[in-house]
């Protein structure tokens, strides 16, 4: 009988290589298949023995992160990060936190809610004004407010100050409140002199300071007068909003800034005391004592890590969304289309705006017969002047169809950001919204002294006197910048133009409060670039009245990009109990959640995109704004 051939040394490595990696792939295969199952069945589990809300339940409300009209990243990557330890983007929907506190405001089982703010980031005056206005709105409705942080920076401290009570801890920085400011690097000598790149810029408007950084080493002064000017009023807005809500006389706030070197060295440099003594909060406390205040107040829990029956947001928000009543889903629809983000060319994920993908959500909207109106809600400092088009033109096709637009303005919509807006049935703003800087400008940066530093040098031949004009190692001929200034020109005077006409002004009067100019929402309202006052709520209610819509007739629709059906599933799961516990956030990824720098690295993505269009034959008009972040 044949003996069966036997292999040789490599041949056995390579079968026993091959089989450990079979081995792994099934294995692998398996366990991620097992987990599916798992994940699934306990998400069934929690929805059917979810546990009622009941009554005299604590809502606690205690953000991670910044507050954002759109979570930039998919529940798939905020899930499995959560799962790996990792930092997640620190993110909280804006629509989340409105819906749960009206939703609480009218909810006979929520007895209070406690806000615990220690983990919140800047996320913009008007965008704060918003959620303050909520939580008002669920004082006004009887229920107790309660605010707590270790330190309530001035961003967070507006949300504080609604509370009937505010604590802070003894060992913390009190309320560090000191103004507004807009500082940024400037990179001037850097490239020009350091590293020899010149910087060719091409812009209309004395005060489109937003190319300054690339070509000077401080503000003009142009910047700093339009600056200080909307800094002013929104400081103001801002001392006057904390005034009244606490009750305090407003130059007994200023005086107590003014003088808050000799206050704290007068308590013995207690920041704490300080801040209780003038009067911003109640008491010092530590965050179990105020825990305990919360469970002899409310009703005590001992299974629960704080002590009183509680329920958190997510949680919340998924009880609200069970009691929606079926009928809701038949219901005309007022559309709320984000745009939030720099506006770029192409396709971009949720949480940036594309000239593409953000046209076809509006395309969307008009070419479903069940939407009545769409809101435009706009978060955006601008960007690409053609993408910012691709969008005004949806704009104009929706108005075309009989479906009216309302712009809401968030704590955002400057330059790009206006562009996108200026067509639309009527434009509410926040009277802190930074908007305007209606202007254009172009910028290529040039290698070629650069390059000669280190004896590299460029030369050939073309066959007109442009070809290769755009090129970044070659000097720029005088009459390639004329044509670039007189593009940007065009496009500034289009610009302008079109803001005219959405606005019933003449291209004069709007020339006058533009050329770049920055604006709060209140000044840029006095000036006709805004028709009213207010946030999202009283966009949507000024949307559904255009089309005689009653306040209980319609259900309000975010037209987004769709998730996949496994995003679909982890969203749900992770507002689930079970899900809540398992890929619940960490102090790790609090602890990262703010970045050294990141008024550089808008800069320097400013300067990538400068350095790439050239490169393609073309120069890209930006309508930008680099509006600093409160």
């Amino acid at each position: 009988m044949n003996q069966p051939r036997r292999r040789g040394p490599i041949a056995r490595v390579l079968v026993g290589v091959w089989d450990a990696v079979n081995f792994s792939r099934r294995l692998v295969l398996n366990l991620l298949f097992l987990l599916v199952v798992l994940l699934f069945v306990a998400l069934l589990a929690s929805r059917e023995g979810a546990k009622p809300l009941l009554d005299r339940t604590t809502l606690v409300i205690a953000p991670e992160g910044r507050i954002v009209e759109q979570y930039s990243v998919d529940p798939t990557s905020r899930m499995l990060a959560r799962a790996m330890g990792q930092p997640g983007p620190g993110e909280i929907q804006l629509r989340d936190l409105l819906r749960a506190l009206d939703a609480a405001a009218h909810d006979d089982n929520i007895e209070r809610v406690y806000l615990r703010l220690d983990g919140l980031l800047p996320s913009g005056m008007a965008t704060m004004r918003e959620v303050a206005a909520g939580v008002r709105a669920v004082r006004d409705a009887g229920k107790q407010v309660v605010a707590y942080g270790q330190t309530l920076p001035q961003s967070s401290y507006l949300l504080a100050a609604q509370a009937d009570e505010v604590y802070v801890d003894p060992m913390g920085s009190g309320v560090p409140l000191e103004g507004l400011s807009s500082y940024g690097l400037y990179f001037g000598e850097a490239l020009q002199e350091k590293l020899s790149v010149d910087v060719h810029v091409f812009k209309v408007g004395e005060f489109k300071s937003a190319v300054e950084p690339f070509i000077l080493n401080a503000a003009s002064d142009e910047a700093k007068e339009a600056d200080l000017y909307w800094l002013s009023d929104l400081w103001q807005r801002y001392l006057a909003d904390i005034a009244q809500a606490r009750g305090l006389d407003l130059g007994r706030i200023e005086a107590g800034i003014d003088g808050m070197a000799d206050g704290v060295a007068a308590v013995g440099g207690d920041l704490a005391r300080y801040a209780q003594e003038q009067g911003l909060v109640d008491g010092l406390m530590a965050e179990h004592e105020v825990e305990t205040l919360l469970t002899e107040r409310g009703v005590a829990d001992e299974d629960d890590d704080l002590g009183f029956r509680n329920v958190g947001l997510d949680g919340y928000l998924a009880h609200v969304d069970r009691n929606l009543p079926s009928a809701m889903a038949s219901r005309p629809q007022v559309a709320v289309v984000v745009a939030e983000g720099t506006i770029v060319d192409g396709e971009r994920p949720p949480g940036s705006v594309g000239g593409v993908s953000t046209a076809a959500l509006l395309r969307e909207a008009r070419e479903d017969d069940d939407v009545r109106a769409v809101v435009l809600r706009v978060n955006s400092p601008g960007g690409s002047a053609y993408a910012s088009e691709q969008i005004n033109r949806e704009i104009e096709l929706l108005k075309a169809a009989g479906k009216p637009v309302v712009a809401s303005m968030g704590y955002v919509a400057a330059s790009g950001g206006y562009w996108i807006s200026m067509n639309a049935d009527r434009i509410y703003a926040d009277p802190s919204t930074i908007t305007g800087s209606i202007g254009v400008f172009g910028m290529i940066p040039n290698l070629t002294r650069s390059l000669g530093r280190m004896g590299v040098y460029a030369d050939g031949v073309g066959t007109t006197r442009f070809a290769g004009s755009f090129n970044l190692t070659r000097p720029m001929e005088p009459d390639v910048g004329r044509l670039i200034q007189s593009s940007i020109e065009r496009i500034y005077g289009d610009f302008v133009g079109k803001v005219a006409a959405g606005r019933g002004r003449t291209p004069e009067q709007i020339d006058a409060v533009a050329r770049g100019r920055v604006w709060s929402g209140a000044q840029a309202r006095d000036r006709g670039l805004v028709d009213d006052l207010g946030g999202l709520r009283e966009a949507i209610a000024d949307a559904a009245r255009r089309v005689e819509l009653d306040e209980d007739t319609y259900r309000v629709r975010y037209v987004e990009q769709p998730l996949s059906p496994f995003a679909q599933f982890l969203s749900g799961f992770g507002g689930s109990r079970l899900g809540a516990a398992l890929f619940g956030d960490t102090a790790f990824a609090r602890a990262l959640a703010v970045r050294a720098l990141p008024e550089m690295e808008r800069h320097l993505e400013t300067l990538e995109q400068g350095m790439d269009q050239p490169a393609q034959g073309r120069v890209r008009p930006m309508t930008y704004c680099f509006c600093p972040t409160f």
